[in-house]
């Protein structure tokens, strides 16, 4: 009755009800107003996270592209090149809680351009040490260099030659030492990564959450898959610029290239490294931009406005009632952390939920390691330059790696899987992906000739120490350092370290154009006694390497798709297997142990297994082992391919229990309703009762509108 009066009134009366109908009309009017700019401000927040989750893809990619660059610019151990690695988790993980507790009561656009800002600077703080730390030096005899002088590469006469050939006395040494510590700027690297993952860290947690708040509930799900998807991209493209930058020497702008006189095919090359992180930096600090122009919050849409579950934000008491429900808000907060413990003590009492985060940390040990150093085994085992691998890598790789993902949803959709077959797909996914990765066994490279590492001056395999295999007879004569490293190529296709150890008495022409003559240690197997010449660089790796690339490739594509597939049944899996009021606990658990029993010492452990494979080390200028110059191409395979292939199968021990336990938990009425199809909430209504008439229950066997509630 009442609402009848007053719709008479508005039409009737011109009196005491007028204020109330023109309310009402601009509220009507507001509303109307309020639907577009939802539609469009979520839009824009899409098109900007998008950007954001672009430029943060490509920056991390670019580093894993960067990964040999740096090793051999800063003079480090592959080993200290994973702790690098590792600091962005570490600074992620110091700030991920205080970002998602605090983050968003606060205004979360401008947190996600603050640190879009923060992450630009820890990229151009990566970049510095390229202006402070001088030019770029590699070892390369003098008569290489400068023409006008010449040097007989094999000092017999250390009288008539140069300090500058020879060791530089002690107070020189010690001078340079002092100009050498820029060396031990790689710390800026890794301060520089930290802050890129601090920076990096509000965007996930409070972008989703943003749209999850402000999305109409049916587009939510297409909106985060669009932002994923633009994720995918930034790996190709930062792969790419690392191809590209590899191909540009190290100074480029700063010193003349026609004294370079390596090539990027050298293993002494560096490329311009700190070029992409600049462009990286800009690229970080554009996608900040428009989040400060965002509002904290925008209008909810119409279905959702009376919806039980709105943004965080709405759940906060308001201003006015602050006082009468701050006892309310402790007792809350009280009963909250009453709940945490038992929560936990429920979640590490689930078998399948425990089981899967094992597998899940075990597995992504093995890919992360595989991932990181992988630019580095395509260039020692197959030769390759730097720019080809990256070039390969961003691809070819990347885009297998994002239809393996896109396969695994489409499969779990097409075919209605429900949580068992999740387990079965996930299972087969890594079993046939750590198969296939068997086979690259048989698809490497022998090790080069490298005259007193790998084969002695009489050309037979070497099995003695390398250090004092480095001196023959042919090379008595000189005076010679077993730590210089400037390859050459005899025309008997054997390299050796330097002119010097090749018993050179001569040489022609300057910069990448100089040959030696009469090399004493350099003779064909029909005369060894004959002297021969040489050319600078190292000798390309055997005529087989080529064609055992290709089929690297072609497998390593396949693999990359197959363990992808995995990826999506694997992540429903962990989804279904727990308790519904859990399960952003549950994720949030599984984030931090993948990040810290992954993310970090995976890159580390690896690289201390790769430098054990190491024939010989660089030194630096001020004494000290520097860079790896030559790795044992078996050995390393064995290392790099057997250390991902014992991860990744405890792994499959691991999901073959959690397949083990969901077969005994579940009963056979669970999986004929699943593949009868019956997964919506009409089919699984009748029945939802049978399977929640007690806690256990709902932990312990296959729940059908688990399917549901995704």
């Amino acid at each position: 009755m009442e609402i009848s009066s007053k719709e008479n009134t508005q039409f009737f009366s011109n009196t005491t009800t007028l204020p109330v109908d023109r309310s009402s009309f601009k509220s009507e009017s507001s509303a109307s107003k309020e639907n577009p700019p939802c539609c469009g401000g979520i839009k824009i927040f899409l098109s900007a996270l998008s950007f954001v989750y672009f430029a943060k893809a490509l920056s991390g990619s670019y580093l894993k592209s960067t990964i040999t660059q740096i090793e051999r610019r800063f003079d480090i151990p592959s080993s200290l090149v994973g702790v690098i690695d590792g600091s962005f988790e570490i600074g992620n993980l110091l700030i991920i809680i205080l970002v998602s507790y605090f983050g968003a009561k606060l205004h979360r656009p401008r947190i996600i351009g603050a640190g879009c800002l923060i992450m630009s600077a820890g990229t151009f703080l990566i970049a510095m040490p390229q202006f402070f730390m001088g030019r770029y030096r590699y070892e390369r005899f003098p008569s290489t260099i400068n023409a006008t002088v010449s040097i007989s590469p094999c000092l017999q006469d250390k009288n008539q030659t140069p300090l500058s050939a020879l060791e530089k006395p002690q107070t020189k040494m010690n001078a340079g030492c002092e100009k050498e510590a820029g060396s031990s700027m790689w710390i800026y690297v890794l301060l520089g990564n930290l802050l890129r993952g601090i920076g990096e860290t509000p965007i996930q947690p409070l972008g989703i959450t943003y749209i999850d708040d402000y999305a109409i509930e049916e587009n939510a799900a297409l909106y985060i898959g669009c932002v994923q998807t633009v994720a995918i991209i930034g790996p190709i493209f930062g792969f790419l610029l690392g191809s590209l930058c590899a191909k540009l020497y190290v100074d480029i702008g700063f010193v003349d290239l026609d004294s370079v006189t390596i090539t990027h095919k050298d293993v002494q090359w560096v490329g311009a490294w700190w070029l992409g992180y600049l462009i990286a930096g800009v690229i970080s600090v554009l996608a900040g931009i428009p989040f400060w122009f965002l509002p904290k919050q925008l209008p909810k849409p119409e279905s959702r406005k009376d919806s039980s579950t709105s943004s965080e934000q709405s759940k906060f008491i308001i201003e006015e009632n602050k006082d009468q429900h701050k006892s309310y808000q402790q007792q809350v907060k009280i009963a909250e952390m009453a709940k945490f413990l038992p929560s936990l003590k429920n979640l590490f009492g689930n078998p399948v939920y425990m089981l899967h985060l094992c597998a899940s940390i075990i597995q992504f040990n093995s890919l992360i390691g595989m991932v990181t150093y992988k630019p580095k085994y395509i260039e020692q085992q197959y030769g390759q330059t730097s720019s080809k691998t990256n070039f390969v890598i961003g691809l070819i790789n990347i885009p297998a790696v994002a239809f393996g993902i896109f396969s695994g949803g489409l499969i779990m959709k097409k075919f209605r899987i429900n949580v068992l077959g999740a387990a079965k797909l996930s299972l087969g996914s890594s079993f046939f992906g750590y198969l296939l990765l068997l086979s690259l066994f048989a698809m490497g490279c022998e090790n080069s000739d490298v005259a007193g590492l790998t084969v002695s001056y009489h050309g037979t395999k070497q099995t003695t120490d390398y250090e004092q295999a480095l001196f023959s007879e042919c090379n008595s004569r000189c005076a010679c350092s077993k730590n210089d490293w400037d390859p050459i190529c005899g025309e008997n296709g054997v390299t050796y370290i330097s002119a010097c150890l090749a018993g050179c008495q001569a040489s022609n022409g300057s910069g990448k154009n100089t040959v030696f003559f009469n090399c004493s240690c350099v003779g064909t197997s029909k005369s060894p006694s004959q002297s021969s010449s040489a050319v600078v660089g190292p000798c390309q790796k055997g005529n087989e390497c080529p064609k055992m690339f290709l089929y690297f490739l072609v497998i390593s594509v396949i693999t990359s798709y197959t363990l992808s597939v995995g990826g999506t049944p694997g992540y429903i899996l962990l989804l279904r297997c727990i308790k519904p009021h859990l399960k952003s606990f549950a994720l949030g658990i599984y984030t931090l142990a993948i990040r810290v029993l992954a993310g970090i010492p995976a890159p580390v452990y690896f690289g201390v297994a790769i430098d054990t494979t190491c024939l010989k080390w660089g030194s630096k200028r001020c004494g000290g082992r520097g860079a790896c110059r030559l790795y044992d191409s078996s050995a390393l395979r064995y290392v790099y391919l057997g250390l991902t292939l014992v991860l990744g199968t405890v792994s499959i021990f691991f999901s073959v229990a959690v397949l083990w336990v969901l077969r005994k938990r579940s009963s056979p009425q669970d999986e004929t309703l699943s593949a009868n199809g019956e997964r919506g909430t009409c089919g699984t209504k009748s029945r939802k009762d049978k399977f929640i008439s007690s806690d256990r229950l709902i932990q312990t066997t296959y729940w059908p509108e688990k399917e549901t509630r995704l």
